[in-house]
């Protein structure tokens, strides 16, 4: 199953690795690569993570990369990662998401 990025879940991927490079760029762009590998490993089990709380709805989802939250949307030909966020927050709906 095909993996879309939406631009908000590129642009926090950017936020992310940004922030922790303040301290190590090497363990920054590590730790983002591993947050791609975790969502890109949902192709072959897309209803594998949790159904988001703040929603409630069936084919929007999210599993957990160590303290970030991993929201997407399963579609019929391809899965659609939102968002990328610290575990901690919740998830702000200020658009439907597509």
């Amino acid at each position: 199953m095909k993996i879309i990025w939406t631009q908000e879940a590129l642009e926090r991927l950017t936020g992310i690795e940004d922030y922790i490079s303040k301290d190590s760029p090497e363990r920054a762009a590590r730790f983002v690569d591993q947050l791609i590998h975790h969502a890109e490993s949902l192709r072959d089990t897309p209803r594998a993570g949790r159904i988001v709380p703040e929603i409630a709805h069936p084919d929007i989802r999210e599993v957990i990369f160590r303290k970030y939250r991993i929201v997407y949307r399963v579609r019929e030909e391809c899965i659609v990662i939102l968002t990328v966020f610290e575990g901690h927050m919740l998830l702000r709906i200020d658009k439907p998401a597509s």
